[in-house]
């Protein structure tokens, strides 16, 4: 039996962790590097409240700025006190810096309305949300959106000012400002005070344009078209294209006003129905008198001219202003006041109380001199009537008469009115004619006349017969004695008649001269100068019988 062999094992020691953990090791630090650098990275969560989630969705509508994606829609939910929706949304880290207190954000949708289109990208890449940085330092996480993206982004060049009206003309937010046709502002905000009952507007006008804006300028409206048919004829005026669609205003220094200082912060300024008006205010100061007018004021107006010689030197104020009538009845005599305006500034005295009151005492003056008030139309397609002002030497005045404590401007009635009243009255006189009797004698008058042309018409055609007849018998009495004439003297000319016989010795005497006369013809026809000359030839031609003569 052999001996077992020993054989001494060797131990090695055991590792206590194997290399292949180092696999899971490497993953877990890269998970945690890069759950740390998505952290570290990530923008900032906001808060958006909405009046309504309409179009938006989680997980999928965007946020843009100049069509970048900056941000996403996380989660939609309620408000609690349910009149609205909050929006929380996750920004890229580039958008920090644009998340400030002015910041603003609005739903972009396809949007058409008169003043243009706008949103149509949409239609292809969905509804989405815009943003608008703003000016402001100060960070900010949770924004009130807007209803609909704002006029005039933050930071464009301009001018921000108010304006107020307090007319029937209203304008809507993005409605134009107009200067000269170009469009150079727009409406952004429209707020109306209920205590003044005055509406105002928040306007911005674009740069270079707002330099135009001065102490001087004036606002009116020229809205659609302005068809306006008053004491001066037809008018019609609008602003450009776009306003005839919209709502407009336009601005501009009145002529014959000063530019003034250019405004350079927000101020106010008023809106006038039109130009005329708005270059109406540059006059500031007036002085008001009384016009009594016996006739209608129908067509007479607000605001209707008052021109002295076709100067405009002012308007009416009023129509209706009355003084206590202590009968409390009309009158017979009752006359209609009318307040008129005359502007000192308009006849270049200055526009101050001293213009009113070297105007007054001008007026005064004059119409002791015979200054007196006619009502005169000015269109008669629309009998709008105005005031003027003339001067009547013949017509003096020494008591001026005052009512309601203004200064009377006596009237006279125009030459038109003038004319009507004597057409008036001629037509009365004419209605007293008895003119039916009249009419019956003339009635009779003509019948008389017209069987008196009758009975003439007959008369005549009898004489016209008796003269034909006449003249007839005339005619064939001197054609026979035309006849007789000459049926005596083809007698007297008949054969074995002595007028005859003496008429046959006349031409046979007539013959024989000729034939005498035959050699000298002969001779002249072929020597037509031979009794002048003598050519010698004496030879006589003696002309021979022919057989035949006698």
């Amino acid at each position: 039996m052999n001996k077992e062999q020993h054989v001494d094992a060797t131990v090695n020691p055991v590792k206590s962790v194997s290399s292949i953990w180092f696999i899971p090791f490497i993953a877990v630090l890269i998970g945690c590097w890069m759950l740390y650098y998505q952290w570290a990275n990530q923008g900032p969560l906001i808060t958006l409240h909405f009046e309504s989630a309409e179009g938006l969705e989680e997980g999928k509508t965007k946020i843009k700025f100049r069509n970048v994606n900056i941000g996403n829609v996380e989660t939609i939910s309620i408000n609690e006190a349910a009149d609205g929706v909050i929006i929380t949304a996750r920004m890229s880290k580039s958008a920090e810096n644009i998340l400030v207190e002015d910041s603003s954000f609005w739903v972009v949708t396809p949007k058409i309305s008169l003043a243009g289109v706008s949103g149509l990208s949409t239609l292809i890449s969905g509804v989405y949300i815009e943003i608008s940085p703003g000016l402001s330092k100060q960070a900010r996480l949770e924004f009130e959106a807007l209803d609909s993206p704002p006029v005039t982004p933050l930071g464009t060049p301009g001018l921000h000012i108010t304006l107020n009206s307090d007319d029937q003309f209203a304008y809507s937010k993005g409605d134009p400002i107009i200067y000269k046709g170009l469009t150079v502002g727009q409406f952004e905000d429209i707020y109306f005070n209920f205590e003044e009952r005055i509406v105002y507007y928040n306007v911005f006008i674009k740069a270079p344009y707002h330099k135009l804006i001065t102490t001087n300028t004036k606002f009116w409206d020229v809205s659609g078209l302005n068809v306006d048919l008053n004491a001066d004829g037809l008018s019609i005026k609008t602003g450009n294209l776009e306003t005839l669609l919209t709502n407009g205003v336009t601005f501009d220094v009145p002529t014959g006003m000063e530019v003034g200082q250019q405004i350079t912060e927000r101020d106010y300024f008023d809106i006038y129905a039109n130009y005329e008006l708005a270059s109406d205010q540059r006059f500031k100061q007036s002085v008001n008198y009384v016009v009594l007018v016996s006739n209608t004021i129908r067509g007479l107006k607000v605001g209707a001219p008052v021109e002295y010689r076709g100067v405009l030197i002012g308007h009416v104020k009023s129509t209706n202003i009355s003084e206590t009538n202590q009968n409390g009845l009309f009158s017979d005599d009752l006359k209609i006041p009318v307040l008129i305006s005359l502007q000192p500034g308009r006849v270049g005295l200055p526009d101050n109380e001293d213009g009113k009151q070297l105007m007054d005492q001008q007026n005064t003056l004059w119409i002791h001199k015979g200054l007196k008030a006619t009502l005169k139309t000015g269109n008669l397609l629309t009998g709008s009537l105005f005031v003027e002002l003339q001067h009547f030497e013949k017509q003096t005045l020494d008591n001026i008469q005052t009512y309601a404590g203004y200064t009377v401007i006596p009237t006279v009635t125009d030459q038109f009115t003038q004319i009507t009243e004597k057409l008036g009255v001629f037509i009365d006189k004419l209605n007293q004619l008895p003119l039916e009797t009249t009419a019956e004698n003339a009635n009779k008058t003509l019948n008389e006349i017209t069987n008196m042309t009758k009975d003439f018409q007959h008369t005549s055609q009898s004489l016209n017969s008796i003269l034909q007849s006449a003249h007839q018998q005339e005619l064939i009495k001197e054609l026979n004695t035309t006849l007789q004439s000459l049926s005596t003297l083809s007698h007297s000319y008949s054969a074995d008649s002595d007028a005859y016989e003496q008429l046959e010795a006349t031409l046979k005497t007539l013959s024989d001269t000729l034939y005498e006369l035959k050699p000298l013809l002969n001779q002249l026809k072929h020597q037509p100068n031979g009794l002048i000359f003598n050519s010698g030839n004496n030879n006589k031609l003696v002309p021979k019988k022919h057989k035949g003569d006698k």
